[in-house]
């Protein structure tokens, strides 16, 4: 029990599985109705697994720093060692590559140049700022896209949309975090937004990014690709953006604005599953 939840923390499941239910809401957008069980299950999978890599693979290129400041860590603790990470590092590479190649060679190619971002990142960027940033915030918008061409449209409009929402989303909480992980990113010389431009600068440019989302989520219904019921959706999910932005925005301590990007991105979360459910029943 030890091991596997030393595991299950190196992995953090729920954003694997974030990513996957990402991919299947990006086959649902460009199809229009709920795809096939075994591309929704390959999609799934594969966004499960490059982003499980990625998880995993942070861990092993954070190694010297958690041992200093988060040595609870599943390999500072022992919990983990490096050979087993780097095995179950392959195993994910592996399992992504498949379940994308099931679904076609240009979706193998799709999965290969998401892996190769989240590597680079953890191996070289993390520590660049906003470079960093906008390669996570890639990685996110990806998972649209991704489930774009694997339902055959690869070009689908409100697919991009959809990931120009997820981007821009991501880039607001990626420089919001910077501003949370201040103390510890001086430490390791990260050119984070925060510690280049200061805090009150940063958190500004993420509640700019928040508002210009919640003025992106309007289009796909203004343009006709989605009806109603993504508007009784949307509505409620933007007032609650906009709401957790100006809280974080105005947050003193690291712990409250911590608190409010966890709540900024589970209300994502449960927009895009609401959205796929909604779209089932």
């Amino acid at each position: 029990m030890r091991k596997a939840k030393g595991i299950a923390d190196l992995v953090k499941p729920e954003l694997p599985i974030a990513a996957g239910i990402c991919v299947v809401a990006g086959e649902l957008l460009a199809l229009g109705n709920m795809p096939e069980i075994d591309v929704a299950v390959l999609g799934f999978l594969t966004g499960f697994f490059v982003s499980g890599f990625a998880m995993i693979s942070n861990d092993y290129f954070d190694l010297d720093v958690d041992r200093i400041n988060r040595p609870e860590r599943p390999l500072p603790s022992g919990r983990v060692t490096v050979s087993e990470l780097v095995v179950l590092s392959c195993v994910f590479t592996l399992c992504g590559f498949v379940t994308a190649l099931l679904l076609g060679p240009l979706l193998l190619l799709v999965a290969i140049v998401g892996w190769a971002i989240a590597f680079l990142y953890n191996w070289k960027y993390k520590e660049s700022g906003l470079p960093g940033n906008l390669m996570v915030s890639y990685s996110v918008a990806a998972t649209f896209i991704f489930g774009g061409f694997a339902a055959g449209r690869p070009f689908d409009g409100v697919v991009w949309v959809f990931g120009a929402l997820a981007f821009t989303f991501d880039l607001g909480e990626e420089i919001a975090n910077g501003v949370m992980d201040m103390e510890g990113d001086a430490k390791r010389s990260v050119k984070s937004i925060a510690i280049t431009r200061g805090r009150r600068f940063a958190l500004r440019l993420s509640a700019a990014l928040f508002a210009v989302v919640v003025a992106l989520s309007f289009l796909p219904y203004a343009a006709g690709w989605l009806e109603e019921l993504y508007l009784a959706l949307i509505i409620p999910t933007d007032i609650l953006v906009a709401y957790l932005a100006f809280k974080l925005l105005r947050s003193r301590t690291q712990e409250d604005g911590r608190r409010r990007t966890r709540q900024l991105y589970l209300t994502m979360v449960f927009f895009v599953v609401a959205f796929i459910v909604s779209n089932l029943v």
